[in-house]
């Protein structure tokens, strides 16, 4: 039987999870496989290539494919979408560095361009409404790197929380010291979504009366 690219792509989300990204290379692969290397190039043409189908899987395990944007509840699904591919990326070891640097698929475009079309019709220019959603993106690359590399390190016991006594001088952070912590992954990533998505309300507001706040 002729090896499929879906094959390929849920093969190479195993060997992520067994030895992480540094370990996925194409000659693992291709063993796992049990084929030579040059039978994965019929598939994709680099590593980068396969990346990107790897982080359209993860994905498309977490957002309905046929979900439709709402122009009226434009926080609330960008939110809703946001929290999904957080919790989509954390379901694999590495899942926000597989995804870092990615662009939609071919596949992912239509989906792209509705919810260009969504924030299109809240009020934001398509270039604004790009904008948004790349930010909201890279925060939640940003955000689920930081998180898996401290989820790592707590349970290879690498590091430690802060001592009390090491905050006993530091009134502010002894204050903030669970944010300091990180004692709640949810809440924190909640607190941050909320405040892009309110500075995007203010830039629906500034577009609609013609202003600019950036170019």
């Amino acid at each position: 039987m002729a090896l499929q690219r879906d094959e390929v792509v849920r093969t190479a989300l195993r060997v992520l999870d067994e030895e992480g990204i540094d370990g996925l290379t194409t000659r693992r692969l291709a063993r796992e496989l049990g084929v030579q290397s040059p039978a994965l190039y019929w598939h994709f043409k680099n590593k980068r290539e396969l990346l990107d189908l790897m982080a359209e899987a993860m994905l498309a395990e977490a957002l309905p494919a046929d979900r439709s944007p709402d122009p009226e509840h434009w926080p609330d699904w960008l939110a809703a979408d946001a929290r999904a591919k957080r919790h989509a990326l954390l379901a694999y070891r590495d899942g926000a560095r597989v995804h870092a640097g990615t662009l939609p698929t071919e596949d992912e475009l239509p989906a792209v361009e509705a919810q260009l079309d969504a924030l299109r019709q809240a009020g934001l220019r398509p270039r604004t409404a790009l904008r948004l959603l790349l930010t909201i993106d890279r925060y939640i690359m940003g955000w689920v790197t930081e998180e898996q590399a401290w989820r790592q390190d707590a349970a290879d016991r690498a590091r430690p929380p802060f001592p009390d006594e090491a905050l006993r001088d530091l009134p502010l952070l002894r204050e903030a010291a669970d944010v300091l912590r990180m004692t709640d992954h949810d809440a924190d990533f909640e607190y941050g979504l909320r405040v892009l998505i309110e500075g995007f309300r203010a830039e629906i507001a500034r577009e609609a009366l013609g202003t600019d706040g950036l170019a």
